[in-house]
């Protein structure tokens, strides 16, 4: 299944085995999940126009949908990718919670949709959202799930709007009080609740386990699960989680202002930091980015596994003398330094990580293209940065209660979720062109070190991925396709923690790499096939 990534906003700113003690985990949903065949207890119809007691959640339509053959359901329209293996006949359940006239005499609810299989295996998956939310996506359950979503593994799958309709990032309907706490944190809770009810009543028992799968809002979202509603889940997957978007949106406007200041300027004098660097600048910068850091894995194959060994110094590009083509010019190099090492306040304080330096920091020809190509772009704008007060943004996202409400990047108190048994996977694509890598990697520390330490978190209850040369969430030159659902399955049932999951992926047929579980990294054993994950090791 090609994915696309989903997006995120800020909303205040507008079997395989490997040796060595690897666990890895294969593409085998089928037997991994298929432990219960649980048939309905209730007809597709009747469900219609059932009211959850005590709630204002009610089903507004359940129709039957026919099984789908391969290829032909788009997991996220309008984007033309497609599901790959066929998804089983079930029944959709649409819903709303807290309908009501808002602000302006707007009609709010918050929407959803459970897909209920005929053959159920007793698993509830919440999947999350991206951008502002606004539309009901199909409940399928795809994200880091290989190329069998949630539903084809014969999970219940909700999906939500989140409390407005509007598209991706329509920001209008922050105006509405209640509908601007339904997106920051409660839609995830009202969800839950309502969406397992509708399960227990369809099925006449309720979920054994219940599991959430995100990336970029979507991921924020699993981590609210995970921070605010320690409760309702047994595993958690967060890929590239929109945790602080204020604070990024500061770190992508900082790279847009020096790229600005060395970009070419459009027919009204404005800059275009999309073209700071030629196609050969770019192509010239990353494959520096490779000289200096591909080999060490201990193979140089054009993605960076050991990311932590690489040193990166943009210095050695710099021209002597005139410019010339293989080489940048003194102000390309400085305005490159200065935008991958993320903003500081005038105290000194980090506002924002670095970008890592990585092989898809130029990525074309994708939904998101590296952060070179866009020239650091956000997504909710403005395109172009000609000048930047730190302070000045810094003190208006500190200032914004949205920001602070919707952020998830400071709680670390997880004791009731890990309590529980709860399980949390991060993933995050280190060519991310909206949000740093670093960043995740700085929360699961943080998180880490409040939880009893890196080595008892490993051991008990989270892990994190990072992935070579992937951006937002999916796609670029890199291997993009894994399975963390079954990875977190394995966890939280069977007690097996993930050392690792395989990676393969359209850019690079017939290829295969373990994604190591931080702070470890794949590592060329020096010896077979060097495509082939059980070639690596974790380090």
């Amino acid at each position: 299944m090609q994915r696309k990534g989903n997006l995120a906003l800020d909303g205040a700113m507008a079997g395989l085995a490997l040796v060595a003690a690897i666990t890895v985990i294969t593409i085998s949903p089928a037997s991994a999940d298929d432990s219960a065949n649980i048939p309905p207890a209730l007809k597709c119809a009747d469900l219609a126009g059932w009211k959850m007691p005590g709630s204002t959640a009610s089903v507004t339509k359940a129709e039957m949908v026919p099984e789908a053959p391969p290829g032909t359901v788009q997991p996220s329209p309008p984007a033309p990718a497609t599901v790959s293996v066929a998804l089983p006949q079930n029944c959709r359940a649409d819903g709303v919670i807290d309908q009501r006239v808002g602000l302006e005499g707007k009609s709010y609810a918050i929407g959803f949709a459970v897909a209920l299989p005929d053959r159920w295996n007793g698993r509830f998956l919440f999947q999350g959202g991206g951008g502002l939310n606004g539309s009901i996506r199909p409940p399928l359950g795809f994200q880091a799930a290989g190329e069998v979503p949630a539903l084809a593994r014969g999970f219940a799958v909700v999906t939500t709007d989140s409390g407005h309709q509007g598209a991706v990032f329509d920001a209008s309907f922050l105006k509405d009080q209640e509908a601007a706490l339904n997106f920051a944190t409660a839609s995830v809770g009202k969800v839950t609740i309502a969406a397992k009810a509708i399960v227990a009543h369809y099925y006449g028992q309720g979920a054994k386990r219940s599991y959430f799968t995100g990336c970029s809002t979507g991921g924020r979202e699993g981590m609210l699960a995970s921070a605010r509603y320690p409760e309702q889940f047994d595993g958690i997957v967060a890929g590239a989680p929109a945790m602080r978007t204020g604070n990024s949106n500061i770190g992508l406007a900082w790279a847009n202002a020096a790229f600005s200041r060395i970009a070419p300027k459009d027919a009204s004098g404005k800059p275009e930091p999309a073209k700071a660097f030629s196609a050969d600048e770019r192509k010239l910068i990353t494959n520096a980015i490779l000289d200096a850091c591909d080999a060490k894995d201990g193979v140089k194959d054009g993605l960076i596994f050991h990311a932590k060994a690489c040193q990166f110094d943009p210095a050695v590009l710099t021209c002597n003398g005139d410019v010339k083509e293989s080489c940048l010019a003194p102000p390309q190099v400085d305005a490159l330094k200065k935008a991958f090492a993320g903003p500081k306040n005038s105290r000194g304080t980090p506002i924002y990580p670095p970008f890592p330096w990585d092989s898809g920091v130029a990525s074309e020809g994708v939904a998101l293209p590296g952060i070179l190509a866009t020239g650091a772009r956000s997504p909710v704008g403005p395109p172009v940065w000609e000048s930047i007060d730190v302070d000045q943004l810094e003190d208006r996202v500190n200032a914004s209660g949205m920001d602070r409400l919707a952020n998830t990047a400071y709680w670390t108190n997880l004791s009731s979720y890990f309590g529980h048994g709860g399980k949390l996977l991060f993933y995050h694509g280190v060519s991310d062109p909206w949000f740093s890598a670093n960043d995740t990697v700085n929360y699961y520390e943080r998180m880490a070190a409040d939880s009893g330490g890196m080595e008892m978190v490993r051991e008990r209850s989270s892990r994190a991925f990072l992935v070579p040369g992937m951006g937002h969430c999916s796609s670029g030159a890199t291997l993009d396709h894994f399975d963390l659902l079954t990875a977190v399955v394995n966890w939280v049932e069977d007690g097996k923690a993930p050392d690792a999951v395989v990676a393969t992926g359209p850019a690079f047929p017939g290829r295969s790499r373990p994604l190591c579980a931080y702070p470890q990294h794949a590592q060329y054993k020096g010896q077979g096939d060097p495509e082939s994950a059980a070639s690596f090791e974790c380090k």
